[in-house]
């Protein structure tokens, strides 16, 4: 069968002709999904983006031919382009969110293409959509094309995405890590929807990941690439089980959770509690007459950091993990409760607390692209808090940057760059020394590694964990994957909802039996093996409340179709003989009564 598309040398440079992808050659049968794999600057993104026959500002595709079908890309005119770009080949980015247009309806954009290029009336557009947005899993698919972009969630938001990308009926669908954004329990349901799609219709697709965890639930073949270069190819099967390269073998590596933390030699912890957070109430909005927040986010939080040690808090997306850190760091005032250092009660605001508390307590934000000033050079970004925290100017500040710089394992000509001119494990290193300037006790650390690719994630925890031994710094480390806050906490705290569902040590949160809702954290992370998606079980239908009737904070994850009978009492754990996990505050006898005798077991 001959290929749909082929590759040959194909030859990509920046600036004045440095090679960024060197004669990079391969094709792609009908039907076949293959996954472009490297680490951040391995070129995958350039290299799938060339398949649009696109080049990113500063860069030119400077050789090679790519043929889609019959048709040679690289020799199209700017008009043969637009005409390819949507209807032949079509492409899903990394961040949904970007890439709709706020003030425009969901189905007026998703249309936009099969409209643009002729290939439907809007009534024929229209139906079509409503066609993907039901094969995409998307709730209410007769209706969520009225919404605007910020009424559905960041996961229905990147399979709407999808749905614009295969409207026309395109050739080749290119993801570029179309899941790394989205938290664990909505990637798997984002991954299964993609996947489902593209089989149904038998796509051509092009996956770019730096997970090859997520790849082996998708991919038919892998190319594995480093410094704009392929270093192996294979199907998925022997690229997981007996790789070939060294590289790919380091790849594997890194994918594999290991042990950090206080069996690796991080400090004991002592019995005086670091941080103490005591039934902290917090949330958004105007405070009512009973102190509350309009929007209640956080609901009788207690948690306790000492000092040496690591406290892992996880959960998805609207958990009230970030709005934890936010509080503790004094960015967002609390409604109820108390936040203790070293015994003391801290202000609720920033405004109110002293230098020193300051220093002592500081956060590592997500996104360095977004934490960094763009416009200020290294030197500058660390000068800033070695000037406000300990009055360091001239050669005092120069040194306590340079050893900063040390600490962080980059080099002091750095200093003088822009955060523009580093690599995303580079600013994220700053974005750490920025931190530690402060000379702090306790780093809030948030999702610090999400956004990374392996093997740059795995360096900075590696980097955490040294300096924790070294300078005997305390970390809260939010994430939504359990499997990386086991590598690097002492204990871990689940949150669902604004509410504490489980707490333990790492050692009792590595061993079942779990909440049923840390269970679904754990089961949602992919495994390193291919079949894994299909053998996880399908979620549970969501239910919808009776009207004027109120649900308790874990409805959304019931597997029991008892709609409006829930109220707000916390529930004990429940498990269905079947193998779906509910919450619910009913006893074990009534549920006995509302459901089947053989569907219902206790924990």
């Amino acid at each position: 069968m001959r290929p749909l598309v082929e590759v040959s040398n194909l030859r990509v440079t920046v600036g004045k002709g440095v090679p960024i992808v060197k004669d990079v050659s391969f094709s792609i049968a009908p039907g076949e999904v293959i996954a472009l794999i490297g680490e951040s600057g391995s070129g995958k993104t350039t290299i799938a983006l060339s398949l649009l026959g696109y080049a990113r500002a500063g860069c030119r595709i400077s050789g090679g031919t790519i043929r889609v079908g019959d048709t040679e890309i690289l020799s199209l005119p700017a008009s043969g382009l637009r005409d390819l770009r949507g209807r032949r080949v079509s492409y899903v980015a990394q961040s949904a969110a970007a890439s709709f247009n706020p003030s425009r309806t969901i189905m007026a954009q998703v249309t936009e293409t099969a409209l643009i290029h002729g290939v439907a009336s809007r009534a024929e557009a229209e139906a079509r959509a409503v066609d993907l947005f039901r094969a995409l899993a998307l709730p209410d698919p007769e209706h969520v094309g009225a919404r605007y972009p910020h009424q559905v969630s960041g996961g229905q938001l990147q399979r709407l995405m999808a749905a614009m990308a295969l409207i026309a009926g395109p050739e080749l669908v290119v993801l570029d890590e179309p899941t790394t954004a989205l938290d664990v329990t909505t990637q798997i349901e984002v991954l299964r929807a993609f996947k489902d799609v593209v089989r149904q219709r038998g796509a051509t697709a092009v996956y770019v990941s730096h997970d090859l965890a997520v790849v082996a639930q998708i991919a038919d073949r892998v190319i594995v690439l480093r410094d704009g270069e392929i270093r192996e190819v294979g199907d998925i099967a022997q690229i997981i089980d007996a790789p070939a390269h060294p590289y790919t073998k380091s790849l594997l590596a890194a994918a594999q959770p290991i042990q950090r933390g206080a069996e690796a030699g991080a400090p004991k912890a002592t019995d005086t509690p670091l941080l103490e957070v005591r039934d902290l109430v917090a949330g958004y909005g105007p405070v009512g007459a009973d102190g509350k927040p309009g929007i209640t986010v956080l609901k009788d939080i207690s948690l306790t950091i000492r000092r040496g040690s690591a406290l892992g808090v996880i959960g998805e997306s609207g958990s009230g993990k970030s709005t934890l850190a936010r509080v503790i760091a004094g960015m967002l005032p609390l409604a109820a409760g108390s936040v203790k250092l070293d015994g003391a009660a801290l202000p609720p605001a920033v405004a109110g607390r002293t230098p020193d508390q300051l220093r002592r307590i500081q956060m590592v934000f997500q996104m360095a692209d977004t934490a960094l000033n763009p416009s200020r050079t290294v030197g500058r970004i660390l000068g800033r808090p070695l000037a406000f925290f300990h009055g360091a100017q001239g050669a005092d500040r120069d040194r306590r940057m340079h050893r900063l710089l040390d600490l962080v394992k980059l080099p002091a000509g750095i200093a003088d760059r822009l955060p523009g001119e580093l690599s995303g494990g580079q600013k994220q290193r700053i974005n750490l020394a920025r931190a530690l300037a402060a000379e702090p006790e306790l780093i809030l650390c948030d999702e610090v590694t999400s956004a990374l690719d392996t093997v740059v994630g795995a360096a900075i925890l590696d980097l955490m964990d040294e300096l924790r031994r070294e300078l005997g710094v305390s970390y809260m480390f939010i994430s939504h994957d359990l499997h990386t806050v086991r590598s690097v906490c002492d204990e871990v705290m689940v949150l669902y909802s604004g509410q504490t569902v489980e707490t333990g040590s790492r050692e009792s949160i590595e061993t079942a039996p779990w909440h049923p809702y840390s269970e679904l954290l754990i089961s949602s992370v992919p495994e390193l093996r291919p079949g894994w998606l299909e053998e996880v079980s399908a979620a549970p239908d969501a239910v919808t409340p009776v009207a004027g009737k109120p649900a308790c904070a874990f409805f959304p994850r019931c597997a029991v179709r008892m709609a409006g009978m829930c109220d707000t009492t916390p529930p004990p754990v429940r498990r269905l003989a079947k193998g779906a996990d509910i919450l619910c505050h009913r006893t074990e006898e009534e549920l006995r009564r509302l459901l089947p005798a053989r569907e219902l077991a206790s924990v």
